[in-house]
């Protein structure tokens, strides 16, 4: 292994506590004996083609200073290479780092734990999505993630709010929502799994897990396990505007998942089809339905 680690910097993240978390965890590396290179990108495609870089010149690790879109950016690098991922979880959902049991706005600690894992081993392999392409690494074409893939109510709900320019914060996703539940209603689904046959239906929202949360904690796929080689498909049926108020602040718990109107399968595949609909991944927007995503085994090395 290298000893120069390359940490991945969002300095805009989380109002700006990743460029301040960025130093506890250089210090720490370099208190374990590794040498530091940071990279800081002027726009996400500009960090992303950094970040490739450094990884084909060759470096230790990297670890990623920022939210779940710098977690994002780096899995896009990270893929299908021996090069392990550390997370310094400073953004403002962190549901990557909350899923795989790391330290959450914890930047001293996070990098604590990075640099021992450096030293001692600790690394954990760990299944990712995939959707479109087919190979690894630089240039194979198709998005990579780690936690959900959502569709239907809830990108609805990122659709309108990324359009908002106020109110600022997750207020702007409270307004967005409380906005399209006033125009709320189910969406007619072709769902397929693992190629078997096609399963048509009414949902209010269909979500493809390979992480157990979204939007800052909300559990929406909550038994879903990263090494296991499956997705956890959340299927929330056609339910009234009443029902999905009930329903949805369970959410953040998880105990969402006994109500009669929750199915979960689990696959290694997953075609979702529906008109007018975007579908996200880790918080980023993927495009409109119809999207294909598989379940790649071992797709990424974390440092645990």
């Amino acid at each position: 292994m290298s000893a120069e680690i390359t940490l991945f910097v969002n300095p805009t993240a989380g109002s700006g506590r990743a460029a301040h978390a960025a130093q506890p965890a250089a210090s720490a590396l370099r208190g374990a004996g590794f040498s530091v290179r940071t990279v800081v990108g002027g726009d996400a495609p500009d960090a992303l083609a950094r970040l490739r870089t450094a990884v084909r010149e060759g470096t230790g690790a990297v670890i990623a200073v920022g939210g779940d879109g710098m977690v994002s950016l780096a899995l896009q690098a990270l893929a299908g290479t021996l090069v392990p991922l550390g997370v310094v979880a400073v953004g403002t959902g962190n549901d990557f780092a909350r899923a795989m049991g790391l330290p959450v706005r914890e930047p001293a600690r996070a990098g604590r734990l990075a640099a021992e894992a450096l030293k001692e081993g600790r690394i954990r392999e760990i299944d990712l999505g995939r959707v479109g392409g087919d190979g690894a690494g630089d240039g194979a074409g198709g998005t990579w993630y780690g936690t959900v893939l959502c569709s239907g109510f809830d990108s609805r709900v990122n659709d309108r709010g990324n359009r908002m320019r106020l109110p600022l914060g997750r207020f702007k996703y409270d307004l967005a929502m409380a906005l399209e539940l006033a125009a709320f209603r189910p969406f007619p689904y072709r769902i397929t799994l693992d190629g078997g046959p096609v399963l048509e239906t009414e949902a209010t929202l269909v979500a493809v897990g390979n992480g157990t949360s979204y939007g800052g904690g909300m559990r929406i796929c909550a038994d879903a396990v990263p090494d296991d080689g499956l997705f956890d498909v959340t299927v929330v049926g056609d339910c009234s505007r009443t029902t999905l108020l009930k329903v949805f602040p369970r959410v953040y718990k998880g105990t969402h998942l006994d109500h009669p109107k929750v199915t979960v399968h689990r696959a290694a595949q997953v075609t979702l089809e529906a008109a007018g609909i975007t579908a996200y991944a880790d918080g980023e927007p993927l495009g409109p339905l119809p999207v294909s995503a598989r379940c790649v085994p071992g797709a990424l090395r974390l440092l645990a």
